[in-house]
């Protein structure tokens, strides 16, 4: 069987490696998703923001995902282009993380069933789409033997939890409660 590839109407084409075999496509595609869903995420935190407009945090975790949207995007072609994620970029998400952390430190106390008010199920998805980026970094670099910078991983990893603990600052914020989870396999 012949492979698929792209034909010559370019209207019928919605990305130039659309039809490519590497996961580095896949990537793009995740890191877009991701992209796509911290925008989402900052326009329902808008609206929140006008039910909780004395919550300082909330406008500040809106400024931080506004800083972090393009920083997403830069992440999607940071492996096929330039490197484009800096130390400087990673030691800042690093220090809102760590701020944001220390607002909720009273409210984690291990695994939560996801819930909340939106742009929580929004935020819980950014994180897993930073997993989901971080594990195509992994066949990129491992098995398909294409360089992936060390900042990268790193940088997608403190997404996914910076994305979590965001979520804990919602809820704590509008007074959501999370239901513990216990495992039963571990």
């Amino acid at each position: 069987m012949k492979k698929l590839h792209p034909k010559s109407n370019i209207d019928e084409l919605c990305y130039p490696f659309i039809y490519e075999d590497s996961s580095l496509c896949d990537y793009e595609i995740e890191t877009d998703q991701l992209t796509r869903s911290v925008a989402w995420a900052i326009d329902e935190l808008s609206t929140l923001i006008i039910n909780y407009p004395k919550s300082e945090e909330l406008k500040k975790l809106e400024k931080e995902l506004n800083w972090l949207l393009p920083l997403c995007y830069h992440l999607n072609g940071s492996i096929r282009g330039k490197l484009a994620i800096t130390e400087n970029d990673h030691k800042q998400l690093l220090v809102h993380y760590r701020n944001m952390k220390l607002l909720v430190e009273d409210a984690i106390s291990g695994f939560v069933l996801p819930g909340g008010k939106s742009p929580v199920g929004i935020l819980n998805q950014c994180s897993s789409l930073s997993k989901k980026a971080i594990r195509l970094m992994v066949i990129i670099h491992n098995n398909e033997q294409k360089e992936v910078a060390d900042i990268l991983p790193k940088f997608a990893n403190l997404l996914c939890n910076y994305f979590f603990t965001a979520t804990i600052l919602i809820n704590k914020v509008t007074g959501f409660k999370e239901t513990p989870f216990v495992s039963k396999s571990y």
